[in-house]
C-alpha cells in the first residue's frame, strides 16, 4: 500500500513538472511578446535580404511572382509585428505615467528607481523593434517595386526582339535549317505518348478512358442545353424583376456555358490519367488543354450571353437581331483561335522545340489572328453601312431629322472602330518587319484580351445593379421585412440598394483595373499589392484614414443612428405619453433629444475613424470664423430654434399672426416653423423672424376667442330692449361661453342713432368668426322682426352753389 502510495505520488510530481516545462514557454510568451516580435521581424529581415539575391538571378514571369509573394508575405509579417508592438508600447506609456515623472528634490524609492529604469529599457526596446518594423516594411515594398519594374523591363526587351521578317529569305532558311530537328524531337514524342497509350491499354483501364469520354458527351451537350433551358423557364416564371431575369438568365448561360463544357474537358482528361494511358511527356500539353478549352468555352458562353442571337427581348447590348447574328460567328472564331493558341504554345514549350519553331507558331497565330479581327471589321463596317443608310432611308420618309442620341452612338462605335484598325495595322507592320512578340502581342491582348474582359465586366455590372437594387427595394420582400420589422422608410431601402449597387460596381470597376493591367507587365500580385498599399490608408497627422477605416466609421454611424431611432421611437410613444407635457412641450423635448442623439452617433462614427473630441473641437475652432462668417444665417436661425424649444414662446397648435399671415403651427424645428393658413397652405417661417420681430400669438396665455359685433339703431328705440335681443342671441348661440358672461355697450350717440359695441368669448379664437357671423345673422333676423332699423349712420353728399357756399363762408367766419 505504502509502496503503491509512492508511485502515485511520484506520478502526479511527474505530471507536474512536465506541465510547468510545457508551459513555461508559454507563460514566458505571454509575458513577454516584444521577444517573439523581435525575432520574428529578425527572420522577417533574412527573408528579405534572401528576396534581394534571388531577385538578381531569375528570369521567368512565375519566379518573379513567387518572389513577390514572399515579400507581401514579410510586409503583413511587419504589419502584425506593428500592432503588437503599439499594443506593448501603450501599456509601457501608461505604467511610466502610473509612476509619474522625476520630481527634482525627492529621491526615489529604490523600488520605484529600479521600475522606472526597467520601463524605460522596456520602452527603447519597443521603439527600436517599431522602427524596425517600419524599415523592414519599407524595404519588402521598394524591392516589389525593383521586381516589377524587371518583369516590366522584361516584357519591353522581349517587344523589342526582332526575328527575321517573313518577307526575307532568312526566314525561311531558318525553318528549313531546323524542321529536320523540330521534326525529330516530335517524333520521339509521338513515340513516347504510343508507348504510354500501349502501356495503359495493355493495363486494362481503356474503358475508364471510354466511360470518361461518354461523360464528357452527356455533359457537353444535353446537360449543358438542359440546365440552359432550365435556368430560362425559372427566369421567365420565377424570377422578381424584368431586368433581373435578363441579367440573371444571361450571367445563367455564361456559367453554364463555361461549366460544362469545361466538366467535360475534365471527365476526359481524368479518364485518361486514371487509365494509365498518359505519361509525363503529355502532361503539360493535358493540362493546358483544360485550360484552352476551359478559356474557349467562356469567350463562347460571354458571347452568346451578351448577344442573344435568338432571343432579341432578352439581349442586353443596345443593337438589332442582325447585328447579333452577324457577330455570333466571330465570337466562336475568337473563342477557338483563344484555345488553339494557348495548346499550340504549351505544345511547342512541352515538346521543347527550337526557337525557329516558337517564332514560326507565334507568327501564325498572329497571322491568323489579325486576319480574324480584319474580317470582323469589315463586318462591322457593312453593318455600319447598312444602318446609316436605313437610318437616311427612314429620315427622308417621315422628314424628320436624325436622332442625335443614335448618331452619338454611331460616332463612338466609329471611334472604336478606327482605333482597332489602327492597332491592327500596328500589329501586321510589326510581323512583317520582324517584331513577332509585339505583333501577337497587340493582337492577344490590345484587341482580345481587353474585348474579353470589358465584356466580361459589363456583364457582372449590370447583374451586380439589378439584383442588389431589385432585392434591396421597398416593393421587394426583403423591403417589406425591413419596412415592417425594422420600420426602415421605403426611400431609404431604395437609397441604401443604390448605395450598395454603387459600392460594389466600384469594387468590380477596381478588378477590372487589375485584369486589364496584368498583362502589360504588372501582376495580379503586384497589382494586388498596390491596392493594398492604398488600403492600407494614409496618415494625416495622428488619423490613419483608410478604406476599412471608413467602412468601419460608416458602420458605426449607421448602427448609432439606428440606436437614435430607436430611442426616439420609445421616447415618443412611451416614455412621453406619460409625462404631463402638452403634445407642444413632448414636440420641443423629442426634437432636442432627437439632435442629441444624432450629434453622438455622428461623435461615436468619427470616434472609430480616429478622430478624438480634442481634433474635432480644434476642427470647430478653426472653421468657426469661416461659420460666423458664411453661415450667419443659418446659424441665427439655428440658435433661434434652440430659443423656441427651450423658452416656447410659440408652441405646436398656436394660433399665430406674422404680418398680415394668421393661422396654426404645425412643426418647429431648429431651422423654420411651419405655420398652416387657412387656404391650407403652409408657411415656413425662419425662427429668426419669430424671435427678433413682432409676433400676435392669440392662443399662447389664454385660448379663448373674443368676437366683437357692432351695430346702430335709430335714437327712438328703447336701448334696454336692443341689449336683452343681443344678450339673448348670444346665449343661444352654444359656441360663445357663459364665463366670461357677453356685454353688450351704448358706444356713442351719433346723427341721431344709438352706436352699441357687443363682445362675448368662444372657447377657442378658431371658432369665434363662425360664432360671429352665427350671432350676427341671428341679430339681423331679431330685429327684422321687431321692425328696428339696424345700421350705420347715414352720411349724404350734397353740392351747393358758389354764392351759397361764399355765403355759408362768410357766415361762420369768426372775424365778420
Amino acid at each position: 500500500m505504502f509502496r503503491r502510495s509512492n508511485l502515485l505520488v511520484a506520478a502526479l510530481l511527474t505530471w507536474l513538472i512536465a506541465a510547468l516545462l510545457v508551459a513555461s514557454p508559454l507563460a514566458a510568451q505571454t509575458e513577454d511578446p516584444v521577444g517573439g516580435v523581435v525575432t520574428h521581424l529578425s527572420t522577417a529581415s533574412n527573408e528579405v535580404r534572401a528576396v534581394e539575391r534571388a531577385a538578381d538571378t531569375v528570369d521567368t514571369r512565375e519566379d518573379r511572382a513567387a518572389l513577390t509573394d514572399r515579400l507581401s508575405a514579410v510586409r503583413a509579417t511587419a504589419a502584425d509585428a506593428g500592432t503588437t508592438l503599439d499594443a506593448q508600447m501603450a501599456l509601457v506609456d501608461a505604467k511610466i505615467a502610473e509612476i509619474g515623472p522625476v520630481t527634482p528634490g525627492i529621491v526615489d524609492a529604490p523600488d520605484i528607481a529600479a521600475q522606472r529604469k526597467l520601463l524605460a529599457q522596456r520602452r527603447a526596446t519597443i521603439d527600436s523593434a517599431i522602427r524596425r518594423g517600419k524599415l523592414l516594411n519599407v524595404e519588402a515594398q521598394q524591392l516589389a517595386d525593383r521586381i516589377a519594374a524587371d518583369q516590366a523591363a522584361e516584357l519591353g526587351r522581349s517587344w523589342r526582339t526582332r526575328n527575321p521578317s517573313p518577307l526575307t529569305p532568312g526566314f525561311w532558311a531558318a525553318i528549313v535549317d531546323a524542321t529536320p530537328r523540330d521534326v525529330g524531337r516530335v517524333a520521339r514524342v509521338l513515340e513516347q505518348v504510343m508507348a504510354d497509350i500501349g502501356t495503359g491499354l495493355i493495363g486494362g483501364g481503356g474503358w475508364i478512358a471510354l466511360l470518361g469520354a461518354v461523360v464528357a458527351v452527356v455533359l457537353g451537350w444535353p446537360a449543358r442545353i438542359a440546365l440552359r433551358e432550365a435556368g430560362r423557364r425559372y427566369a421567365i416564371g420565377a424570377a422578381p424583376g424584368h431586368r433581373v431575369r435578363r441579367t440573371g438568365y444571361a450571367m445563367w448561360r455564361l456559367v453554364t456555358g463555361t461549366a460544362l463544357p469545361t466538366l467535360a474537358a475534365l471527365a476526359v482528361a481524368q479518364g485518361l490519367r486514371w487509365s494509365g494511358l498518359t505519361g509525363a511527356t503529355v502532361e503539360p500539353i493535358l493540362s493546358a488543354a483544360l485550360f484552352a478549352i476551359g478559356m474557349g468555352a467562356f469567350i463562347g458562353a460571354l458571347g452568346g450571353a451578351l448577344l442573344m442571337r435568338s432571343q432579341g427581348s432578352w439581349r442586353l447590348l443596345p443593337i438589332d437581331d442582325a447585328v447579333a447574328r452577324a457577330l455570333m460567328p466571330w465570337v466562336w472564331v475568337l473563342a477557338v483561335l483563344t484555345s488553339a493558341d494557348i495548346l499550340l504554345s504549351a505544345t511547342v514549350e512541352a515538346m521543347r522545340l527550337s526557337t525557329t519553331a516558337v517564332f514560326v507558331t507565334d507568327s501564325a497565330i498572329a497571322t491568323v489572328r489579325l486576319l480574324a479581327i480584319g474580317g470582323l471589321l469589315f463586318t462591322l463596317g457593312r453593318l455600319r453601312s447598312r444602318a446609316r443608310a436605313e437610318a437616311e432611308a427612314q429620315a427622308v420618309a417621315t422628314e424628320a431629322p436624325a436622332v442625335s442620341g443614335a448618331g452619338a452612338a454611331r460616332a463612338g462605335v466609329g471611334v472604336i472602330t478606327l482605333v482597332v484598325w489602327l492597332v491592327t495595322l500596328a500589329s501586321a507592320g510589326a510581323l512583317l518587319i520582324g517584331y513577332t512578340t509585339f505583333s501577337l502581342f497587340l493582337t492577344r491582348i490590345a484587341i482580345e484580351w481587353l474585348a474579353i474582359v470589358i465584356g466580361t465586366f459589363y456583364l457582372l455590372l449590370a447583374f451586380v445593379d439589378d439584383v442588389v437594387t431589385t432585392v434591396f427595394s421597398a416593393d421587394s420582400r426583403t423591403g417589406h421585412v425591413l419596412a415592417r420589422g425594422v420600420g426602415i422608410r421605403p426611400s431609404a431601402i431604395d437609397q441604401f440598394g443604390v448605395l450598395m449597387s454603387g459600392a460594389l460596381r466600384l469594387g468590380l470597376a477596381l478588378v477590372a483595373i487589375v485584369m486589364l493591367l496584368t498583362p502589360f507587365g504588372s501582376g495580379v500580385d503586384s497589382t494586388v499589392e498596390r491596392f493594398g498599399t492604398v488600403a492600407s490608408g494614409i496618415t494625416v497627422g495622428d488619423v490613419s484614414i483608410s478604406p476599412g477605416a471608413i467602412i468601419r466609421a460608416v458602420v458605426v454611424l449607421v448602427v448609432g443612428l439606428a440606436l437614435a431611432r430607436l430611442f426616439l421611437r420609445w421616447l415618443n410613444d412611451r416614455y412621453l405619453p406619460t409625462t404631463a407635457m402638452d403634445v407642444s412641450a413632448r414636440n420641443s423635448f423629442a426634437m432636442i433629444a432627437r439632435y442629441i442623439a444624432i450629434i453622438l452617433a455622428v461623435l461615436w462614427g468619427l470616434a472609430s475613424l480616429g478622430i478624438g473630441m480634442e481634433r474635432i473641437a480644434l476642427l470647430l475652432s478653426a472653421l468657426s470664423v469661416g461659420i460666423g462668417f458664411g453661415l450667419q444665417a443659418i446659424t441665427q436661425n439655428f440658435v433661434s430654434g434652440l430659443i423656441l424649444l427651450a423658452e416656447r414662446p410659440v408652441k405646436i397648435g398656436d394660433l399665430v399672426r406674422i404680418g398680415t399671415d394668421e393661422g396654426d403651427v404645425k412643426r418647429i424645428s431648429v431651422r423654420s416653423t411651419e405655420i398652416e393658413l387657412a387656404d391650407h397652405s403652409t408657411l415656413i417661417v425662419p425662427n429668426s423672424e419669430l424671435i427678433t420681430k413682432t409676433v400676435l400669438n392669440k392662443t399662447m396665455s389664454n385660448a379663448l376667442g373674443r368676437l366683437q359685433v357692432q351695430f346702430s339703431v335709430p335714437l327712438n328705440v328703447e336701448p334696454q330692449r336692443i341689449r336683452q335681443i343681443v344678450l339673448d342671441v348670444f346665449a343661444a348661440e352654444p359656441t360663445i361661453l357663459d364665463e366670461p358672461p357677453p356685454v353688450a355697450f351704448i358706444d356713442n350717440i351719433v346723427d341721431g342713432r344709438i352706436l352699441f359695441n357687443c363682445f362675448a368669448h368662444t372657447s377657442s379664437p378658431r371658432t369665434s368668426y363662425p360664432a360671429r357671423s352665427s350671432a350676427l345673422m341671428m341679430i339681423l333676423q331679431r330685429l327684422a322682426e321687431e321692425h328696428i332699423d339696424v345700421g350705420t349712420v347715414p352720411q349724404q353728399l350734397q353740392l351747393l352753389p358758389a354764392h351759397r357756399r361764399d355765403d355759408e363762408q362768410g357766415h361762420h367766419d369768426p372775424i365778420s
